[in-house]
């Protein structure tokens, strides 16, 4: 598998690309050439072009929830391609908004998706490559990781408090175990690690690239480093949601890995 970073809120130094406070990955596994969320804006679409990347030869799209960071680009992107196809999870594209009433949710509705792609939205896992696995609704599998409310968001026309139950992530199943690719990882990091080991019934974690959602050094920071240590993880690229001040605890425990729009990585 090689994976390049399109867009994170870091950029690599003397590369000279666009950076946001936003997620997109540009996946290869074999013959599939796969787009991990979209951004905030066109930026992804403009370091694509940069990198040599053809956007038009990507066949599917993966959106890990629904929140304005990972969707925003959607509009722009669709611009130019269609009939392809979309994956996430059914709520995805529900209305969002924030504690100030401020609109944070995708910038095309799930109607508009669905007269320019083929939306395949589930709530189970599925593979959607020879090595990558798309994993649906993530379960709590520990006590350290409960869900935590963001907003607001829509859903059989009842607003109700938004725990981003859509937030997913997609495995990568490698020679050396298992790579995780996440955007926020609302679900709970841990949790996504542990229920990726279930889906593919391997216990061996290689690595792990994307948004925790660790601010404080905390509780749930401490649990989740006691976690990655336990699972001996090789290789550990935190990034977009994850602060100086938890990059900087995570790396007096243990190696750590910078990541920046830029970043390519090929994992055997």
């Amino acid at each position: 598998m090689k994976l390049k970073v399109l867009e994170d809120n870091n950029t690599f130094i003397n590369m000279y690309y666009l950076g946001e406070p936003a997620v997109s990955y540009y996946i290869e596994d074999d013959n599939d050439k796969i787009l991990f969320d979209v951004g905030y804006s066109d930026a992804f679409m403009k370091n694509a072009k940069k990198m040599n990347i053809d956007l038009n030869k990507v066949n599917k799209l993966v959106i890990s929830h629904g929140h304005n960071d990972h969707t925003g680009g959607l509009k722009c992107f669709f611009k130019e391609r269609k009939n392809i196809e979309l994956i996430s999870h059914p709520e995805s594209f529900n209305y969002k908004e924030d504690a100030t009433g401020l609109y944070i949710g995708t910038s095309l509705t799930k109607d508009e998706l669905s007269k320019v792609c083929a939306l395949n939205l589930s709530k189970e896992p599925f593979r959607i490559s020879n090595h990558i696995t798309y994993l649906g609704e993530i379960p709590q599998l520990n006590d350290f990781e409960p869900r935590y409310t963001i907003g607001k968001t829509i859903i059989n026309d009842e607003k109700k408090d938004d725990t981003i139950e859509e937030d997913s992530a997609v495995v990568y199943q490698s020679e050396k175990g298992l790579f995780i690719i996440t955007g926020c990882s609302h679900s709970g990091i841990c949790n996504i690690i542990e229920y990726a080991k279930k889906i593919c019934n391997e216990t061996k974690v290689y690595g792990v690239i994307g948004g925790f959602h660790l601010f404080k050094n905390d509780g749930r920071l401490q649990n989740t480093i006691k976690y990655f240590k336990d699972n001996n993880i090789e290789l550990l690229y935190p990034c977009h949601c994850v602060s100086l001040e938890a990059k900087v605890e995570i790396a007096k425990q243990m190696k750590i890995n910078e990541v920046g729009v830029g970043l390519e990585l090929d994992i055997k």
